[in-house]
């Protein structure tokens, strides 16, 4: 098996390389488990928001939930909510937005508690997540977080994998990691 040596916070990781496509292999990363990265990033990331004015930290789906449980902690603030790709058994009165019919057919809706939906109307939220590579999944938040009238001031992520479908200005990233394409 091959990896990608990751530096990110003073830390170093050796991340194994898969295959996401007949020619195209990712490096697979994960802050789950990994309590000393993800202390180290959740104090990067709470250093650079503490400049920026908002009320809630979002997350873009479970596997960032550890990161915006750190960020919430540093910055005194008691709650953070997390987007999810589908219903789940705890949420009341959920907000579900479909896919965009211009993105990929493999995109999944995103879902917000309604509890969550309403703590967040009128707030001024920033998007947080792991990994940002097509941008797809950021985008999808961004519009989740207008439909329940939440103000997106900042968009943030460990890392950026690739060229985003449509360029960020304002995506806020710690480390960079390419895509590996064969040539096959």
């Amino acid at each position: 098996m091959e990896f990608y040596t990751l530096r990110l916070c003073g830390l170093v990781r050796k991340l194994p390389l898969s295959y996401v496509g007949r020619k195209t292999r990712l490096a697979s990363f994960s802050i789950l488990g990994d309590v000393e990265l993800t202390d180290a990033l959740a104090d990067e990331i709470t250093d650079r928001l503490k400049q920026v004015k908002f009320d809630y930290v979002v997350g873009t789906g479970v596997k960032v939930v550890p990161l915006l449980h750190g960020v919430a902690k540093r910055l005194g603030q008691g709650r953070f909510v997390v987007c999810r790709k589908s219903v789940r058994p705890y949420m009341v009165a959920p907000i579900i937005l479909k896919p965009l019919p211009y993105f990929p057919k493999h995109v999944e809706q995103m879902v917000i508690n309604g509890e969550d939906a309403g703590r967040l109307k009128g707030k001024r939220v920033v998007i947080v997540d792991d990994v940002v590579s097509t941008g797809v999944t950021m985008r999808m938040v961004a519009k989740l977080m207008e439909k329940v009238g939440a103000k997106v001031v900042g968009r943030m992520t460990v890392i950026k994998q690739g060229e985003p479908m449509e360029a960020m200005e304002d995506l806020v990233y710690l480390g960079e990691m390419p895509v590996f394409k064969s040539r096959d």
